[in-house]
């Protein structure tokens, strides 16, 4: 027997592709200490003039004549010097990382059962479903997690950084950095995922045709 699927099919898997692709983003933003960017005073010798400020880490950049020396710190929960927004980055992030498992699975047994041509239609429609809303879930907190950092920016707040780290509490200026892009970019990813997901109201149209 061949059995032609419905064109849905391939959009599903293309919203699949979708999430896919945001987790990976959005994990790598985590990972990058790009999201904002604070300049210094060159004049300022015992600061340095470039610092990268991340979800998880920062990592600072000291001119020595000719060439660059980096020097990077991590933080976690624990660090009291870490601010409420970065600590609220933190968690939204890690969340949006368990939902998009969760709705991977549930993908994944919706297109098994349309791939397989199963009439278990209740079950089809429940994990798209649940895939549509926790992913447009997670684009929401990626995207409130990016709203975080920018009003930081924005409004130029500084951070007080242990002494250790031989930091100011405020840079000269800042920006937002390509981390904070990548996690907007993610969050688009997993909006068009849940819509994708969440058009799938009606059944497939298989068609059987017997062998010759």
């Amino acid at each position: 027997m061949m059995i032609l699927l419905d064109k849905g099919f391939n959009y599903q898997v293309g919203g699949f592709a979708l999430s896919t692709i945001a987790w990976i983003l959005c994990i790598t933003s985590m990972g990058l200490p790009q999201w904002r960017v604070w300049y210094m005073k060159e004049p300022m010798i015992s600061y340095p003039s470039v610092a990268f400020v991340g979800v998880w880490k920062i990592c600072i950049y000291h001119h020595d004549n000719s060439s660059n020396i980096r020097t990077c710190y991590k933080y976690s929960y624990y660090d009291t010097f870490v601010p409420l927004d970065i600590r609220i980055s933190q968690h939204l992030l890690l969340i949006t990382s368990i939902f998009w498992m969760i709705g991977k699975a549930a993908t994944i047994v919706a297109l098994r059962n349309m791939y397989t041509g199963r009439q278990e239609q209740n079950v089809t429609h429940n994990a798209f479903g649940l895939a549509a809303i926790l992913n447009i879930i997670a684009s929401s907190f990626v995207f409130l997690a990016v709203l975080c950092n920018y009003f930081s920016v924005v409004n130029k707040e500084g951070i007080a950084f242990p002494s250790s780290f031989h930091m100011p509490l405020y840079p000269q200026s800042q920006k937002a950095g390509a981390a904070m892009g990548m996690a907007f970019l993610a969050a688009v990813l997993f909006l068009f995922s849940g819509v994708i997901f969440i058009s799938y109201t009606v059944p497939l149209s298989i068609q059987v045709f017997p062998d010759i």
